[in-house]
Parts: C-alpha cells; structure tokens; sequence
C-alpha cells in the first residue's frame, strides 16, 4: 500500500542526532525496520558519514524496501549540516529526482519549499513534501496554532510540528491542533514525558507515529517491537478509550504489554499507556474528562492519588492507598479502588498452601493466620500488605526509612514498629514471612536486597514486590536458604485481572487466559 494514502502509518528513524553512520548501515538499518513493522523509514542525510549526495541517495532508494522519508537538517535547525545551504539543496532535489516518498524542510529553510515543488513537477515525482518546525520554549497561548498556520501557508503536503515536553501536562496542546489542520499533521512532544503524543497519535488523527529500531532507543518515542506486540495502533480511533499508568518512574512498567493485548482479545476498544507524572495536582487539573476513562496508580503517588479522587472505595480508604482510578461514566467522577491487597495477599496465602498440599498436610483458614509477618516498606503496596495480613490473622512487625510512617501503619493494624536501621540485624522466628514492599532489588539496581542475607533461612516464605526483574536477588537467595519464594509477578497479575475488571466490566477469566499469551513476551 502506498503509505501516502494511508490515515496513519508507524516511522522509524534509521539515523538519530549525534550517531554518524554508514550508508551500508542505512540500508540494513532499512531492512531491519521492515521485519520490526514500520511502514515508513526516515533517513537524515546529515548524519550520513563523508556524504556523497547522488552516489549515496542511489543506494539508499534503490535498495528501499519501504517508503524513505528523507531529511537533512541543518546545524541551526539541530541537525548536523553544517554547509553551503545550496548544497543541502541540490541533496533534497536529488532525493526527489530518484524517488524518494517524502521530503522534510525546515520551516526556516522555506526558500526551498518553492524550488522543490518545481523540482518535483519537472519530474513528475509522487513524492510529498513535509514542511517542519522544531521548537522548545512555546509558553505563550496560542503561540502553537499561529505556527500551525504559518505551516499550512506553505502549501506543503503534510506539515510537523515538535516540541519539548519538560512536563507530561505539556502534551495537551498537540491534541487540540489537529481540528485546525487542513492537510495531514505529524505532531508529537520529545522526551520520556512525551512519550504518549505519539501513542495516542491515532486518536488524534496524527499521520505518523515513530518508532525506534531494536537497539536504538530514544526517550519519548516507543520501539517497534512495543508498537507491534503490545500498542497495534492500528486498532485506534477517536473512540478507543484511554487508560494509563501514573507513575514516576515509568519505563519499568509490564502493564502496557498486558493490558493491552488483553483489550484485543475481547475486543475491547481501549489502549493503556505509560505515563511519566511529576505533579499529581498539576496532571488532574490539565486532564478532564474525557481524555481518559481510568488509571493505574505507581510508585511514588498511591497514597498520595486518594486526595484527587472524587470518591474512594470502602477498602481503599481503610488501607490508605489507591491503585486504580475509574473515571465513572455518566458524572465523569473519578472513584479510587485498591485491587494490590487481595493480590498480594492470594499470591502467598496460595503459595503456603500448594506448599503444604505437597507436604500432605491440610489448612484449615488462612495459613498466614498467627504468623509473623514481617514487612518491609509502609508505602502504598506495603499498606495493601499490611492490611491483607492483618485480615488474615498474622502478627506484623513493620520497617520502613521513614519510622514515622511505619508507626503510622503499625498502629492502624496493630503491628509493631521497629527502626528501619535494625532491619539488617532483626532475628525472625522459624516459619515467620517476609515482604518486601520497597523498590529496593529493582532495575536497574538489581543487585540490592534490604535484609540481612544470613536471616533469610529463618523465613518460610519470601515475597517481593518487585517484578522488574522477574527473578530478584532477594528471591534467588531466599530460595538459596530454603524459603518459599513469592515473586511480585503474582501480585502484578492479580492486580491487573482486578483492574482489567473495573477498566472494562468484564470477567478477569478471559483476561486470565490472555495473559498467559504474553506473559513469556513480557518476562
């Protein structure tokens, strides 16, 4: 399919600022994008190491195995180019003459806006010509539509706009362009805060999403492979309803890869994306309804979250923390849940049991009841710890860097409170639990754990939190001393069933069955 005729189509960058590569590159580069899903690859001829125009145009666009977006911008647009501007022209005539799919200029450079149309007329080239503006201090109102408009005067085929966001409430303004745009937009925010201008592109009605190759990140703009097994963006419209995960940070995430490919499979039509959050405040009061119908809530903000929810569920209150947001229909009022307690605490209540049903022996109740529970970390997950235990009939004994926190905690669930400095030398009794609610052990400081390692034979059970990676060196040495281990995939899956539920009003059984589709892809 001609990509120029589609609504939208996913562009990956083959060469990025400051990384000089070879034209045998590019050309491997362009068949790579092509196995990962791109419809479209850009080339900047900028970064092209001692280029040659007419002999390396030649071998970029007559080896293309897809369409080629070619660019070349100038040092004071950016880029690397830092010669004649007549040079850089003749580049981009070249490219039209020998069939490249879109051409980029600068806005600034728009003295060759005219003389590439001619070009392309006298050639009879299919090619689009994109006219762009890259621009990192927008702050007055109104500023941007006055740039998409000056784009739109150009008369160019499709036009692009890029900005910087140095904060995610920054990314509204690109959705609210495109109801203004007579031609196809490319619009997006750089940066890791960025990152869903390009994932909710579709919605908007962008016509390209970038994506990187394997092996070639940039912050803000999602990989290939995420696009095509976790996003499929080809599924989203100006209906698809938005989910997202609030958190700082956020690239540690598995929920897109699961939440998403799970709404495809029961044909649900909503997206879940990552969201880098700085300012609860600041995030609610930019986000109104209906941009998103409901979130999941990380690390540092589920305790945090409870003041900007308009209603909190019964256990949530009681717990004090909140990990799912449902915009409600209707009234459009956000209403907090708490799905991390029960998860948590089935995950080892199941673990303890499967263990003792190998051992022969039977539980009567749970069997965490009249055990000690010794927890690590008062934060939001540990308070779903805390609570779940304590539900459960076990006694706690609560650590945590902020003791005031960790009394807090203990007196609400008649625990016990000890300073977080005795962790390394507490003494558990013999069948005690252990729960690590802390982000200690997670990528990429993987090689940390929280408690004395010599102790850990004393615990029946281990449980970490943290999932990032599968398999953290808490639980390689708890299994190493003999314990049970519990890994924080359990208490994410479960969790996640309980959201995908309150996302969708639907059975988690089906989303149960979808993630054990992907859950080799995401660990």
């Amino acid at each position: 399919m001609d990509s120029a005729n589609q609504v939208w189509n996913v562009c990956a960058p083959i060469t990025t600022q400051g990384r000089s590569v070879s034209v045998e590159k590019i050309v491997n580069g362009m068949k790579h994008a092509k196995a990962e899903g791109a419809d479209t690859v850009e080339v900047r001829l900028d970064c092209i190491t001692n280029f040659h125009p007419l002999h390396d145009l030649k071998i970029i666009l007559q080896n293309k195995p897809l369409p080629v977006l070619i660019a070349y911008r100038p040092k004071w647009e950016g880029g690397l180019y830092e010669g004649d501007e007549s040079m850089g022209l003749e580049a981009l005539q070249l490219a039209v003459e020998l069939g490249a799919d879109f051409i980029e200029v600068e806005l600034k450079a728009a003295s060759w806006f005219a003389s590439l149309v001619e070009h392309k007329r006298n050639h009879n080239s299919y090619g689009k010509i994109i006219v762009s503006c890259y621009v990192d201090d927008i702050t007055l109102p109104g500023e941007e539509l006055q740039l998409v408009a000056r784009l739109q005067a150009t008369g160019a085929d499709i036009i692009k706009l890029v900005t910087h966001a140095a904060d995610i409430t920054e990314v509204i303004r690109i959705f609210s362009w495109f109801p203004y745009c007579q031609v196809p937009l490319i619009a997006y925010s750089s940066g890791e805060r960025g990152l869903i201008s390009q994932l909710l592109s579709p919605k908007f009605g962008g016509f390209f999403v970038y994506g990187t190759l394997a092996g070639n990140s940039i912050p803000g703009i999602p990989s290939l492979e995420s696009l095509k097994e976790a996003y499929k963006l080809e599924r989203v419209n100006e209906d698809t309803k938005v989910f997202g995960l609030i958190s700082k940070p956020v690239s540690h995430s598995k929920g897109p890869i699961l939440h998403n490919p799970s709404f495809i499979h029961v044909n649900y039509n909503g997206i879940y994306v990552p969201m880098f959050v700085d300012d609860l405040k600041k995030f609610f009061s930019t986000y109104p309804s209906p941009y998103f119908s409901g979130f999941s809530v990380g690390i540092p903000y589920k305790e945090e979250v409870l003041k900007f929810c308009d209603e909190v569920h019964p256990l949530a209150q009681s717990i004090g923390a909140v990990n799912t947001i449902i915009r409600r229909p209707g009234d459009g009022k956000l209403v907090g849940y708490n799905t991390d307690c029960e998860a948590a605490i089935t995950a080892i209540e199941d673990a303890l049991i499967e263990h003792d049903c190998n051992d022969g022996g039977a539980t009567l109740g749970s069997p965490l009841a009249g055990r000690l529970f010794v927890l690590v970390g008062a934060g939001g997950a540990g308070k779903a710890l805390a609570f779940g235990a304590k539900s459960r009939g076990a006694r706690l004994v609560i650590f945590d860097n902020d003791f005031d926190r960790a009394k807090s905690l203990a007196c609400a669930v008649s625990g016990e409170v000890q300073p977080y400095k005795e962790l390394i030398n507490f003494q558990p009794e013999k069948g005690a639990i252990l729960a690590n609610a802390t982000p200690v052990g997670m990528h990429p400081n993987t090689d940390r754990i929280s408690v004395a390692e010599a102790t850990l034979g004393d615990y029946w059970l281990v449980f970490d939190a943290v999932y990032t990676p599968r398999r953290t060196k808490l639980l390689k040495e708890a299994d190493a001393a003999g314990a049970i281990t519990v890994s924080g995939i359990e208490m994410f899956l479960r969790q996640a069933i309980g959201q995908f539920n309150l996302f969708t009003g639907l059975e988690g059984t089906i989303f149960i069955f979808s993630f054990f589709q992907v859950c080799t892809y995401i660990f």
